[in-house]
């Protein structure tokens, strides 16, 4: 079975209803997200797949968590969440093996045990926001109340973590997205991929990295980019441009680029929006008419 499903999804914290109950002003992209997570829930994943940019990196090659489960805790006014989510190892191994046949850098990451069964890889909100809207239990941990898990369970599916290094070829990205879909059909169990992405940080003045308009230029390269199909059109975004712009997406998105062109589905735009300082893009993939 190939790919079922793909996403580029925001990791602003905010959209969560359990982190702030105005989204900071970024309500479209909450209802694209509770959109996304019907979506991927009617595809019926059996491992999801998410590459995100603040996790465990190692220069020049992409990190892949090599544990037994990823945990973590997100703290912001007052409120607080909680994740611990099993991870893939026969996924995450057959991946790993597909890129390095590829000759895309692969480094395998741990934390603690030296076993892969006692090894846990802490997560952070590049992780956790997008899972948040995959299928796993939600806990939340102040206000003096503890939420009762969704209805599907305290877990959703297995996992695979991986970090890209920006200092990496970009091609060996999209040779990564190769693998990952090349190792599911191998597999034969439904994978779904999510590309853990906010766009330009530099939209206003009063955010921690200041104004620029290469923010909102190279978010409307993005967006039309996505639109189009044309994801390869990220190789022609300069280094230069993308720090200027501050954007962190655009490795994320050259891996599902190479999952596209492995396995083709078509694009959803749901939605983009710059609420505060970033901006979000919610963006889903499936060919699986039951998630349309």
């Amino acid at each position: 079975m190939p790919m079922v499903f793909g996403a580029i999804a925001p990791h602003g914290f905010s959209v969560m209803l359990e982190m702030s109950d105005d989204a900071e002003g970024g309500l479209k992209t909450r209802a694209s997200m509770e959109e996304m997570e019907r979506r991927l829930k009617a595809t019926a994943p059996d491992v999801v797949v998410i590459a995100g940019p603040h996790g465990f990196r190692v220069e020049g090659s992409i990190c892949v968590a090599d544990v037994g489960r990823g945990a973590g805790t997100l703290s912001w006014n007052g409120r607080q969440v909680e994740m611990n989510v099993p991870i893939d190892g026969e996924m995450t191994d057959a991946i790993i093996q597909a890129a390095e046949a590829k000759g895309v850098s692969v480094a395998r990451g741990g934390y603690a045990g030296t076993r892969r069964s006692q090894s846990v890889m802490p997560i952070d909100w590049g992780v956790i926001t997008p899972l948040w809207f995959a299928g796993h239990g939600r806990n939340m941990v102040g206000h003096g109340h503890v939420l009762a898990p969704k209805p599907q369970g305290p877990e959703g599916p297995p996992v695979v973590i991986a970090t890209p290094s920006r200092s990496q070829p970009r091609e060996h990205q999209i040779a990564f997205g190769q693998a990952i879909a090349e190792a599911s059909e191998t597999d034969g169990r439904r994978v779904a991929f999510i590309a853990s992405c906010d766009w330009g940080h530099r939209h206003s003045e009063a955010g921690p990295y200041g104004y620029h308009e290469a923010s909102a230029r190279v978010d409307a390269q993005i967006v039309d980019a996505v639109k189009s199909e044309d994801l390869r059109r990220l190789l022609a975004i300069s280094d230069e441009e993308a720090n200027e712009a501050a954007i962190d997406g655009l490795w994320q998105t050259l891996i599902l680029q190479g999952v596209l062109e492995h396995t083709p589905m078509p694009v959803d735009l749901l939605s983009y929006e710059a609420p505060t300082y970033y901006g979000m893009i919610v963006a889903t993939y499936s060919g699986d008419a039951a998630a349309s």
